[in-house]
């Protein structure tokens, strides 16, 4: 039985002076980082928090982030790590929903200080509480089962859902994640995902299990991101792949000495096989690993490595293999195996699949199947247990690494007095893999509304990455089946035309 104590506890018993982060020049030790997570949990004690209480961070990478994902849920708490693009009514509505007391932050929380109990101030109140805390225990009477977190995800509904990752959840995860790949205690790994996302769990547990160091970048920037990497010696990284991207064409311009990296990973978004290419000669000395998975997986479900070296291999189209601990299958929607081959839901199972969706039964009925999680994602399987996606989730649009489900921006659509039909759905994008991308009908009296104006009025109510980037006025009704339900492939056919799963 493990939970998220014991990679501290094994990193103080055989590392305790060894660095464990680097953040804007200052450096931590394992045993200080141990020390500080138990003032936390202690300061957190001390106002008042028990069991099970939510604690949200709302902030950038740094070893404040790292010492709340990892102490908060040590000490028995419940850790709510908040997307950072999110807008102030997403915000609100993530800590209504999840009970949170307290919310811990390096920005002004505005409106978001009336719906909790406390905010703690990033770096001076945090720094202050834990001057004058005392240290309480990590690991006491704490069980696997135990519920580590809530991430909050875009759903279905057009409300977020509250991801219900337990301790044998992440860290088994983090196994998962450190049979595929193997970290070592040299290695150096740059944090350039951020926190919020449950991958965190990859680098941060991977990283203090195996006595590994990691360096923080608080705000991703590809010229930031290639110094550290020259300054530090840098072994390893994981980042979307437009972070990949911009990266590479940095270091085509601008080249530093990488020679230290090892391993270069990828996830969250599809990536296309040029910017491999161009990856691969940036940096020639690391190994390149896509990784695929779903936050209700905590996240990895395939992984493929080496894919540098898969170029002009079919399987390079591919998401990789189950990683060890997943079983994964293609059903068809009666829950039967499809032959290798043909194309079904990716449906998989494993002590990493979720606990479910916090407050929301149904929805979690419908993805959980006796322990399956259904994805929605279609694909298939080779003979070799290679798993090819060809279509995303019809609700789902991945752009720079972020999901957007199509109901929430289309919920927002049709808050506008003008639109009387809207759809929004992904269309290939260089930068962001993805874009979202509208169609709307208007309402007679509207005709002549400007795409613009609908845009504004979307960007005052969802975040940013969230808005459609352009949108298409028709004046005929969308393509709807038998039964009324618009044929988004329809609408999506002209953009993805002569698209392989590469990119798209």
């Amino acid at each position: 039985m493990h939970t998220f104590a014991d990679p501290l506890m094994r990193a103080i018993q055989v590392a305790p002076n060894k660095i464990a982060v680097v953040d804007e020049g200052r450096s931590f030790t394992f045993i200080e980082v141990y020390g500080r997570c138990r003032r936390l949990v202690g300061a957190l004690q001390a106002l008042g928090m028990n069991r099970g209480d939510r604690i949200a961070i709302l902030a950038g990478n740094s070893h404040p982030y790292m010492e709340t994902y990892v102490g908060v849920p040590a000490g028995g708490f419940v850790v709510v790590p908040l997307n950072t693009r999110l807008a102030e009514p997403e915000l609100k509505y993530a800590l209504e929903d999840s009970g949170t007391r307290i919310l811990i932050t390096d920005r002004e929380p505005g409106a978001l200080a009336d719906v909790v109990e406390r905010v703690i101030s990033i770096p001076d109140e945090y720094e202050s509480l834990l001057a004058d805390a005392s240290e309480a225990p990590l690991g006491d009477a704490l069980g696997e089962d135990d519920l580590a977190g809530l991430f909050y995800t875009g759903g279905t509904t057009g409300l977020s859902k509250g991801v219900m990752l337990s301790h044998r959840n992440l860290i088994a995860n983090t196994f998962n994640w450190l049979t595929a790949v193997p970290q070592y205690p040299d290695d150096i790994f740059l944090v350039i995902a951020p926190m919020f996302h449950a991958a965190g769990s990859n680098s941060i547990l991977g990283s203090i299990w195996t006595t590994g160091c990691q360096i923080t970048l608080g705000t991703f920037d590809p010229v930031k991101a290639l110094d550290l990497i020259e300054r530090h010696g840098v072994t390893a990284t994981l980042g979307v792949p437009t972070m990949i991207a911009a990266m590479t064409e940095e270091q085509h311009v601008n080249p530093r000495d990488t020679s230290s990296l090892r391993m270069l990973a990828h996830g969250g978004s599809p990536i296309a096989t040029e910017i491999i290419r161009r990856t691969k000669s940036a940096f020639p000395t690391a190994g390149l690993v896509e990784v695929y998975g779903a936050t209700e997986l905590s996240p990895l479900a395939t992984i493929l490595v080496d894919e540098q070296l898969l170029l002009d291999d079919p399987r390079a189209r591919s998401c990789g293999r189950p990683v060890l601990g997943n079983e994964i299958r293609i059903l068809d929607d009666g829950g039967k195996a499809v032959a290798r081959g043909e194309v079904g839901e990716v449906v998989v199972r494993g002590s990493n699949v979720m606990v479910g969706y916090w407050n929301k039964p149904e929805q979690t009925d419908a993805v959980l199947k006796d322990g399956n999680y259904w994805t929605g994602d279609l694909g298939y399987m080779d003979e070799d247990g290679y798993v090819f996606l060809v279509d995303r989730s019809k609700d789902m649009i991945v752009t720079g690494g972020e999901n957007v489900y199509s109901t929430e921006v289309e919920e927002v659509l049709y808050q506008h007095p003008a639109v009387l039909e809207a759809a929004a759905f992904g269309v290939p994008d260089e930068k962001w893999g993805e874009a979202v991308h509208a169609v709307v009908v208007p309402r007679p009296e509207f005709n002549n509304i400007e795409p613009l104006e609908i845009i504004t009025f979307c960007r005052e109510r969802i975040a940013g990455f969230k808005v459609p980037k352009a949108i298409d006025i028709r004046d005929e009704p969308l393509p709807k089946t038998g039964a009324g339900k618009v044929l988004k492939r329809e609408l999506r056919a002209p953009f993805w035309g002569g698209k392989d799963r590469s990119v798209n």
